[in-house]
């Protein structure tokens, strides 16, 4: 699938619920969640058929969020669905990594069933190292259950397991070297990322808004000059650069402030209750479960539908107009 502009459509980042464990203000701020009514959700039934319609359109990447998707009922069951479904090469997960050190009946880890179940690719949301700091950032005291998820994924032996981390002016600034040391030390892909205005107009502002060139700054002060590696390649639209002395990789995504940010986009979203969106920085979003809901349609109507969705894909995100979150980022999809 190829849209207008010329953006190769192979990624699909899937939403399986809009629950969470946490309360992270730039994704789910204070004022109170109104969570989904079940029947609204799409089943694991109908996320599937999407899926292999997908995949038979050009879809071969697939990105697992929430909410906390390790939150859902049967979950393990519905990723070991996943690796059957021909021509989907690339199963990936994201997650706060709360409850990847959880043990399963059978007397394993989440993490590792997860890539028992064919996981290749871990992202975990770790904003700080700092344990009073997690529990303000996120709404909950459990970092030293992050830090053990971390360290279960690790033992697991997945491909590539990758932190991501949100810039946040006045919040963790002063932590980027003990992050990446961290990271550096557990042989995990480092990636910072600039605060988006996905959840509520007030969560981006001039006082908390940390640029990615400022963050380099900073890092390269202590660290040195960092060389740009534009041959190392994610998924996402991260850039990664090579610190001097150690080698070690360290991702920035800036969205805000890189201008090229969208033309190497290559994803769709869907919503925990079946909407498509095109892109994450605009309100554009379709409705896929009326499709799938409808015994009158079939699955070359889903195939349309993609089409269709692909066609309205805009050239790049609204984030820098003035743009005005619909919805908040957990009801989206991480």
């Amino acid at each position: 699938m190829e849209d207008r502009f010329g953006h190769h459509i192979n990624y699909l980042r899937v939403s399986i619920t809009d629950r969470c464990n946490e309360r992270c203000q730039y994704c789910m701020p204070v004022e109170t969640q109104e969570w989904l009514p079940r029947e609204e959700v799409l089943s694991y039934e109908e996320i599937l058929r999407t899926i292999r319609v997908g995949a038979g359109m050009g879809i071969s990447k697939l990105r697992i969020t929430g909410g906390e998707p390790l939150t859902r009922r049967n979950v393990l069951w519905f990723f070991e669905q996943l690796n059957r479904i021909e021509r989907i090469n690339d199963v990936g997960i994201s997650t706060n990594g709360t409850l990847l050190g959880q043990m399963t009946p059978e007397g394993i880890t989440t993490a590792q069933a997860l890539k028992n179940a064919g996981v290749r690719t871990v992202n975990v949301s770790l904003d700080t190292l700092d344990r009073k700091t997690y529990a303000e950032t996120t709404g909950r005291d459990i970092f030293p259950r992050a830090i053990e998820g971390i360290d279960a994924a690790r033992e697991a032996g997945f491909e590539k397991i990758k932190i991501n981390t949100v810039l946040m002016r006045h919040r963790n600034e002063h932590e980027l070297w003990d992050l990446i040391e961290f990271a550096r030390k557990r042989d995990l892909l480092l990636r910072f990322i600039e605060l988006m205005p996905v959840s509520t107009t007030h969560v981006l502002t001039e006082e908390n808004f940390l640029p990615a060139g400022e963050a380099k700054k900073l890092i390269e002060f202590r660290l040195g000059e960092l060389a740009p590696r534009p041959d190392f390649r994610t998924n996402g639209p991260s850039s990664y650069y090579e610190l001097p002395e150690t080698g070690q990789l360290i991702g920035f995504i800036g969205a805000m402030t890189n201008l090229h940010f969208c033309e190497t986009c290559n994803k769709l979203r869907l919503t925990s209750e079946g909407k498509l969106r095109p892109c994450l920085g605009s309100h554009l979003e379709f409705d896929m479960r009326e499709v799938l809901r409808n015994l009158e349609m079939d699955d070359n109507d889903v195939a349309k539908f993609f089409l269709e969705v692909v066609e309205r894909k805009p050239e790049q995100h609204e984030f820098r107009e003035s743009y005005k979150p619909g919805r908040k980022m957990i009801a989206i999809g991480g």
